[in-house]
């Protein structure tokens, strides 16, 4: 029995490590990386941000007990103002630990945490699907920790 019940645990963590890795998952990070942590968090190029964020992204935010919608390109627009406030960048780059990349097909979810001077500052869900160009974002939830 207990032969059993640990060569289940030991199947079931190797299943969920296994969402995490391969050419997909190392894929989607890039694109992460790329367009969303140096691209909307550390201000990268605008141009760049929107290779790889659909035009349609929406990011969902809960807001006295309200959704509150906000577009890519208002989002852009933000930092852009922020950047040109403090063309050094931002005074707290952001890094991120990658938790879950959960890929179906041409589907993909992925939880992430943001850190900024070493504290969690929030849990993010990011959807992205494949196009024929490769992934790409198309929406965001998050947790403010």
């Amino acid at each position: 029995m207990n032969k059993t019940l640990l060569f289940l645990a030991a199947t079931l963590i190797s299943l969920q490590v296994s969402a995490n890795t391969g050419p997909d998952a190392e894929e989607i990070k890039r694109v992460i990386d790329i367009a969303y942590i140096d691209g909307i968090q550390n201000w990268g190029d605008p141009d760049v941000i929107r290779q790889y964020i659909v035009p349609e992204f929406v990011m969902l935010m809960q807001v006295d007990n309200e959704i509150t919608k906000l577009p890519i390109e208002t989002w852009i627009s933000n930092m852009v103002k922020q950047k040109a406030a403090q063309p050094d960048g931002p005074p707290h780059p952001a890094s991120v630990k990658y938790l879950d990349i959960d890929v179906t097909g041409t589907a993909a979810m992925v939880k992430l945490e943001l850190f900024r001077q070493g504290r969690r500052q929030f849990t993010d869900y990011l959807a992205l699907y494949k196009f024929d160009e490769g992934w790409k974002i198309v929406g965001k939830t998050f947790y403010r920790h």
